[in-house]
């Protein structure tokens, strides 16, 4: 499956210390490098995010926020 240039998707296998490898993919279109700290978000019922940490506390209360909405029908 093709993606857009903004996207991206992988598999990732977990390794036995619970590690995952970020793929360069992906790691070049959020310029991460080695050293830097990203925030992982996770939520029982939605799942598991990671994003970039400089831009977390408004990503965090986006999402946060959404989940206490209630659902449209």
């Amino acid at each position: 499956m093709k993606f857009p240039e903004n996207m991206f998707m992988a598999v990732l296998k977990i390794g036995e210390k619970g590690q995952i490898v970020i793929p360069k993919q992906a790691r070049d279109m959020f310029d991460l490098a080695p050293g830097d700290n990203v925030l992982l978000l996770a939520d029982k019922e939605r799942g598991i995010a990671i994003v970039n940490n400089d831009h977390y506390k408004t990503f965090a209360e986006a999402i946060f926020s959404v989940q206490n909405q209630p659902e449209e029908k």
